[in-house]
């Protein structure tokens, strides 16, 4: 494709002569390059979930706490853990007992229903409020630090346990 050019407009390409005198360029379009074989597929099966057969995954855990509209979760819950007699959340650590290995996580079907914190079991409260400080959006590490802000107070995951998944 020979393109005239002018000093105001030069088109991306690789410059040649063109017999007449005049600057051409050559272009290339969709080379075959990973970027034109990219695709799309729905998943309409998992296997997180599998109880029995070669390959399990076990649910272990639903997680998932409703805080009161426009209220704080770091602030409502921070509240309710020194109002219960523990100074930091590393303290649940040795109130409740953990999963002792790591868990594959998926977010909660958004129409299951969570733990109401305002009126909950404080306890109960308290101790989803550790796993969920314990949860990124794919993993639960009982080996990482307690980390409490908005966004992993507010997930809602199903946990699983991968220990059957390699057989």
């Amino acid at each position: 494709m020979n393109v005239i050019s002018s000093p105001a407009h030069r088109p991306c390409g690789q410059l040649s002569a063109d017999p007449n005198g005049f600057e051409s360029y050559e272009r290339r379009a969709n080379i075959g390059g990973p970027m034109s074989r990219r695709r799309s597929e729905h998943i309409v099966s998992t296997l997180l979930g599998r109880d029995q057969g070669a390959i399990r995954c076990p649910r272990s855990l639903r997680l998932g706490l409703a805080f009161p509209s426009r209220a704080d979760p770091v602030k409502v819950i921070e509240k309710m853990l020194r109002s219960n007699g523990f100074d930091s959340a590393e303290e649940l650590r040795f109130e409740f007992a953990l999963p002792e290995g790591r868990l594959i996580c998926r977010p909660l079907d958004p129409k299951a229903s969570r733990l109401a914190v305002r009126g909950g079991p404080e306890r109960k409260v308290l101790e989803q409020a550790l796993l969920l400080g314990l949860c990124n959006a794919q993993l639960f590490d009982p080996g990482r630090p307690v980390l409490w802000t908005q966004t992993s107070l507010t997930r809602g995951l199903e946990l699983f346990d991968p220990a059957g998944f390699y057989a």
